[in-house]
């Protein structure tokens, strides 16, 4: 499969990745024959990228570090928390509990594997992924930093509920009251559940502080911010890089790792960050490439600790049916490097 821009996809492609709704009901499965209605409807939801089935990749598999099915039960908990928020009623925190346990045996198990973030967002469902996302990328740099079984349940917890202050739709006070900030509410939310350490609550509370003092609520410098707050914080700066748009485009992973870097020490922890660039892949499994060969080509597999080294398969037509496939191991290939990646 490739991952190409909503744009470039045509009636009578087959979907290669399932697309879920905000509650993680399945609102496209994999392998339907897109229409232009649907692709139409893509668009408007505020689908860019998505997965398509290609014949010459078809062998070309996403490793996923968390199963469709288990990001479906996490994505409905998460919806179901979110709501009992909004209308005031008690949590099922013992429900959400069973579902990050079960995500977090599947993280442990394939911990070897990089993780892309590669679940389709739209309009409806972008807040729940981004959750999702920042979750899976907190927990797996835990685990690279050795964490014990429960802090990372309680990082895994957090990470999930970093922008809970942010349910009620109110938007955050930057120029008065810090308490009005969603990282005030969101740690006064969860600082009242007693099912939930208060270590769960300063993930909400403490994400958006810099190490060097310039972050909010409380402008905290350094050792003063707790670990787990520092990693949701490089993941969650992670995501929003990806998919904010700055200046009009979303960033590339490279292009946003790149720039995480430049805030190394500043905005970020610098052994985290370490961390995190051993755990994300930075040329996703089916994006275009352009090779400092000039030539172009489509990432078919990775390697763990060599993320910027991926596999590109070439495939050039002589205009009839003959292929000529070639596929350059950059882990090999030491000379060659990727130049651009092509949406």
């Amino acid at each position: 499969m490739r991952y190409v821009h909503i744009d470039a996809v045509e009636s009578g492609q087959y979907l290669g990745r399932t697309i879920f709704t905000s509650n993680g009901v399945v609102l496209l499965s994999e392998g339907v024959q897109l229409t232009v209605y649907m692709i139409t409807t893509l668009r408007r939801i505020g689908v860019t990228m998505v997965y398509i089935k290609d014949p010459n990749y078809q062998d070309v598999v996403i490793e996923d570090v968390v199963s469709d099915e288990t990001k479906q039960v996490v994505m409905k908990q998460m919806g179901d928390t979110f709501e009992s928020l909004r209308s005031g009623k008690e949590l099922n925190t013992r429900t959400l509990s069973q579902s990050i346990e079960r995500m977090l045996d599947e993280l442990l198990k394939n911990k070897d594997i990089l993780l892309q973030l590669t679940d389709i967002r739209s309009k409806d469902n972008e807040m729940y992924v981004h959750a999702l996302n920042v979750c899976m990328m907190s927990t797996l740099i835990g685990i690279s930093m050795e964490l014990n079984s429960l802090q990372l349940k309680e990082l895994a917890t957090g990470a999930l509920l970093h922008d809970v202050g942010k349910v009620d739709g109110t938007a955050d006070d930057e120029a008065q009251d810090v308490k009005l900030h969603h990282t005030w509410r969101g740690y006064e939310l969860l600082k009242s559940k007693r099912e939930y350490s208060l270590l769960i609550a300063h993930c909400a509370f403490q994400h958006h502080e810099a190490i060097d003092g310039t972050g909010k609520p409380r402008r905290l410098i350094g050792e003063d911010i707790h670990l787990y707050a520092k990693i949701v914080a490089v993941a969650n700066a992670y995501d929003n890089l990806l998919f904010n748009q700055i200046d009009g485009k979303n960033m590339l992973p490279h292009e946003a790792c790149e720039h995480m870097m430049g805030w190394s020490n500043t905005m970020l922890d610098r052994d985290v960050l370490i961390h995190f660039l051993k755990t994300v892949s930075i040329y996703s499994t089916g994006s275009s490439v352009r090779l400092s060969t000039k030539e172009t080509g489509v990432v078919v597999g990775q390697h763990r600790g060599l993320p910027g080294r991926p596999v590109i398969r070439i495939v050039k037509s002589d205009g009839g049916r003959d292929m000529d496939v070639t596929e350059v191991d950059l882990s090999k290939h030491t000379t060659v490097f990727v130049e651009d990646v092509l949406t």
